[in-house]
């Protein structure tokens, strides 16, 4: 398994090789810069444009990004309908941008809950981007970590009553292989905006020895300088996984 990495001989930045962000504070940016809360998300896609560039040429393995939850849903209706469209809008543009940085696309969450548009638009970024060989983009759109699990136990049960698995032979592996993105590496390093310290219902399973590292900027203003700054505050963490170092 490969490990986190310095950036170069002379950077002392250490890169994780997994990294997710929880993508907030859009709303609130927009709110106290006077603006309507969807300005707040059309500004938050500059901030993952210069994320995945970074993150790709630094050499990160794979970026998940929360952009999209299962409780999102329940916001006022015009919102959702406008995150939709930023949502498609950003799949068509950024297309150029995944293929020069050679990221391949990938997608986490209920695909039944995206509109007939908003599917076929992320199925096709999908297969334009899947032969590329560098960094793993999966984003986390109608996710829900709770739901993600509810969804793999589902998926093991079948299995069981088909008689592909026997109850004994279910394992952590077993679980994992059953989840939305199984051949992600999980989470090294965990990226929080907006000050909020919770995960918010993201990647359950897989953070479970992720470093969080937490900033107050609000996503639209989340930049290289705070990408370093969390990477190199990830470097000087001590990883024990429950033993002693």
């Amino acid at each position: 398994m490969k490990q986190p990495v310095a950036a170069t001989s002379k950077d002392p930045t250490v890169v994780p090789r997994s990294v997710a962000v929880i993508m907030d504070g859009n709303g609130r940016w927009a709110q106290q810069a006077g603006f309507e809360r969807i300005r707040g998300h059309e500004r938050g896609t500059d901030a993952v444009r210069t994320t995945v560039t970074e993150c790709a040429r630094l050499g990160v393995q794979a970026l998940t990004l929360y952009a999209f939850s299962e409780e999102n849903w329940a916001r006022p209706k015009r919102e959702v309908a406008l995150l939709m469209k930023l949502l498609q809008r950003f799949l068509v543009q950024e297309r150029p941008t995944l293929m020069d940085n050679r990221v391949r696309l990938l997608h986490s969450g209920r695909r039944q809950r995206l509109d007939g548009k908003t599917l076929a638009l992320l199925d096709e970024t999908i297969a334009t981007t899947a032969k590329n060989d560098g960094m793993l983009l999966n984003l986390a759109i109608s996710y829900g970590g709770r739901q993600e699990l509810v969804d793999a136990v589902q998926a093991l049960a079948r299995d069981v009553q088909a008689g592909r698995l026997r109850p004994d032979a279910i394992d952590a592996a077993a679980i994992a292989a059953r989840l939305y993105q199984p051949t992600v590496p999980d989470p090294d390093l965990l990226i929080r905006t907006a000050g909020e310290l919770r995960v918010s219902n993201f990647l359950l399973w897989q953070i479970s020895y992720a470093e969080i590292w937490v900033t107050e900027v609000c996503w639209p203003e989340f930049g290289k300088q705070q990408l370093h700054a969390a990477f190199a505050d990830f470097g000087r963490r001590t990883r024990k996984f429950g033993k002693v170092p």
